[in-house]
């Protein structure tokens, strides 16, 4: 028999067993946190009729689809979370209650060149609040809260949340009279942090823009100070325009409503380079990045549309969401050294090895363990001791259970703790406690160090 040479393919990942772990534990936290605030999971088909999935049509993303035939169906593998669920909210309209709140986790698939950090199948981390009709503008200035506590808990403290408003921009450059450029200007813009302020000036004026003009769109995109100096200093446009009015007044309200969020200034600020999806997002727009790593660029970005699923419906459904590139990101933290090693990734917290031919009493404390919510593994192959304590190191499991002739007869288990080397003779009770105190500590550690 001819053997095949196992590979995984380029742009797919695989975790052995403790990254693995990690990433479980990534996720974990995600869907705890998006739940505190009250967003209900939800899960769509990895697989859409292609004529469903590509309403909207054209674009990169159309070439990237991975796209095939069974039978007389026309299938695709989806691309985003944004457009399943699109589909979702139009089909089940009848059924839901609005603002219809949800966060998924799943994987998505798009057939671009794989590359470091970039991936063909993938993990995203949404959340969406869809109105019908209407949507307020609290529900905007709820999100950077979110982001905030999202990333508090996954361990990262040095990390911005950067928000602008769509209609800001839009306003702006009608004042300027440059309507037609606004695409081409957020190009040259969204240069700036690579070439620095004089050379995209010189960009903007290459590309066809008045100098007078250019110069005032530096000025207005490099505005600096704390948010309210921000606000402050962009109160000289007010009263020329009403689109550039009412996206001022939605950046205050979303500015002022933090503080009772929780979210501190030093984690929070405007960013008037900030455009994002030129027709698709509307009103405020998020990006967040890691401080110390400005390499990696966003992780966790979205904003605020106005009809979400306007392909499958007459009915408008505006929503504000964001979404995080889970394994994009999880490749960086690995790469940067932030994934913590002090978090339990062992399949059990407890690994018992029977010392006896006669193996009841492992397993009676084996269920009393594992009763008691501890993470119990029975060792049962027939090998030397040596064998079973390198088992035992492989796998990093923080404590060993020795149940032999003695410790039955005095009515104990020895239990030793493998990082410290401590070994203790006590009963099976007290060891649960000991060893359940330890573990939820050691649980509640985050799982990204900085």
């Amino acid at each position: 028999m001819e053997r095949v040479k196992p590979r995984t393919l380029s742009g797919f990942m695989e975790l052995l067993p403790e990254k693995q772990t990690q990433m479980e534990r990534i996720q974990e936290i995600l869907r705890k946190t998006y739940s505190l605030y009250g967003f209900t999971p939800l899960d769509t088909p990895l697989i859409e009729a292609s004529e469903v999935l590509l309403a909207k049509g054209g674009g990169e993303t159309e070439k990237q689809i991975y796209r095939f035939t069974k039978g007389d169906a026309d299938l695709s593998l989806r691309f985003d979370l944004t457009v399943p669920l699109a589909k979702y909210v139009a089909l089940n309209y009848g059924q839901l209650s609005f603002p219809f709140r949800r966060y998924q986790i799943g994987k998505v698939y798009r057939g671009e060149r794989a590359q470091r950090g970039r991936f063909r199948e993938f993990y995203q981390a949404d959340i969406d609040i869809i109105g019908d009709g209407e949507l307020d503008i609290m529900n905007e200035a709820e999100i950077p809260a979110i982001i905030y506590r999202t990333f508090t808990a996954l361990g990262l403290s040095r990390f911005k949340i950067r928000v602008n408003n769509r209609k800001v921009l839009n306003g702006f450059f009608a004042i300027m009279g440059l309507n037609d450029r606004t695409a081409d200007i957020m190009r040259s813009i969204d240069k700036l942090d690579k070439i620095g302020e004089e050379k995209c000036r010189a960009l903007l004026i290459e590309d066809g823009v008045p100098e007078k003009a250019a110069n005032e769109i530096m000025s207005f995109i490099t505005i600096s100070g704390t948010s309210a100096e921000k606000l402050e200093a962009l109160k000289k446009y007010e009263g020329k325009n009403e689109i550039f009015d009412l996206g001022l007044s939605e950046l205050r309200a979303v500015t002022s409503y933090l503080p009772g969020f929780g979210v501190p200034e030093s984690n929070f600020e405007i960013d008037l380079t900030i455009a994002r999806g030129l027709d698709y997002y509307t009103g405020t727009v998020y990006e967040t990045i890691l401080i110390d790593h400005p390499e990696i660029g966003s992780v966790c970005s979205g904003g605020r549309y106005d009809n979400l699923a306007e392909y499958y419906t007459d009915k408008k459904l505006p929503g504000v969401g964001i979404s995080i590139g889970l394994t994009r990101l999880f490749y960086i933290l690995e790469e940067q050294g932030m994934l913590s090693d002090e978090i339990i990734t062992a399949p059990a917290d407890v690994l018992i090895i029977p010392m006896t031919e006669d193996i009841s009493k492992a397993v009676e404390t084996a269920t009393k363990l594992r009763e008691q919510g501890i993470r119990t593994q029975l060792y049962s192959e027939n090998k030397k001791f040596k064998a079973k304590m390198s088992y035992a190191d492989k796998i990093s499991v923080p404590f060993v259970v020795f149940i032999g002739d003695d410790e039955i007869k005095e009515g104990v288990i020895k239990v030793k703790d493998m990082r410290s080397g401590e070994q203790l003779a006590e009963e099976a009770e007290a060891a649960a406690l000991r060893i359940k105190a330890t573990i939820d500590n050691q649980n509640r550690k985050p799982v990204i160090k900085e």
